[in-house]
C-alpha cells in the first residue's frame, strides 16, 4: 500500500519503502520522507512558508493544532509535493485518517462549467475574454472625425496645426 506514495524511489538514493509500513499515517509518512532526504524542519518551513510548529504538528498528527478541511488538504498537498511524494496517495491517506477533507462538489446546471478549487485542477493559461462588438469603436471614431472637420471648418483650429493642404483649403473657404 505504501509503495505508491513515492513518485520515484531512485531519485532519493535511499530505500524509502523500507521505512514505511502499512499502518503509517500521513504525519509519520511525511516525516520519514523528510528525514530520508535529510531535510531539516527549518528548511521545510522556509521553503513551504509554514511554521515549524505547524510541520511538527502535522508530523505528530496533532490535528487539533492544524486547520481543518480544505486548508489542511492544501497544507498536506504542498508538503507532499515538496518531498516528492505521490500527492494523490497522500491525500487518500489523509482522508482515511481524518475524514473527508476534499471540498464539497458543486452542482451546476447542464452546460455550465463547475468552478474548480485552485490546486485540484489545472487553471486555464489564457484568459477568456468576452466577444465585444466593434460597432461602438467605429461609431466613436466617426464622431471624432466629424467633430474634427467641424472644428477646422469653423476656424477653431490654428492654421499651423493643419499639415495637409486640403485641410487648409477647408479652413479658408469661409
Amino acid at each position: 500500500m505504501t509503495d505508491p506514495l513515492l513518485k520515484e524511489e531512485k531519485q532519493h538514493d535511499v530505500p524509502l519503502t523500507a521505512a514505511l509500513h502499512e499502518s503509517a499515517g500521513v504525519g509519520i509518512t511525511l516525516r520519514t520522507l523528510r528525514e530520508s532526504q535529510r531535510i531539516s524542519l527549518n528548511e521545510a518551513s522556509q521553503r513551504l512558508k509554514f511554521s515549524v510548529r505547524q510541520i511538527e504538528a502535522l508530523e505528530a498528527e496533532v490535528w487539533d493544532n492544524l486547520p481543518s478541511g480544505v486548508s489542511l488538504r492544501g497544507f498536506v498537498r504542498n508538503y507532499a509535493r515538496y518531498l516528492g511524494a505521490d500527492v494523490d496517495s497522500i491525500l487518500v491517506l489523509l482522508d482515511n485518517q481524518v475524514g473527508p477533507t476534499a471540498p464539497p462538489s458543486v452542482i451546476t446546471a447542464p452546460g455550465v462549467a463547475a468552478p474548480s478549487v485552485a490546486g485540484d485542477a489545472e487553471l486555464p493559461t489564457t484568459a477568456e475574454t468576452p466577444q465585444r462588438s466593434w460597432g461602438w469603436f467605429f461609431i466613436i471614431v466617426a464622431i471624432l472625425v466629424i467633430a474634427a472637420f467641424y472644428a477646422v471648418d469653423r476656424g477653431w483650429v490654428p492654421e499651423s496645426w493643419l499639415i495637409f493642404d486640403w485641410l487648409k483649403t477647408i479652413a479658408n473657404n469661409e
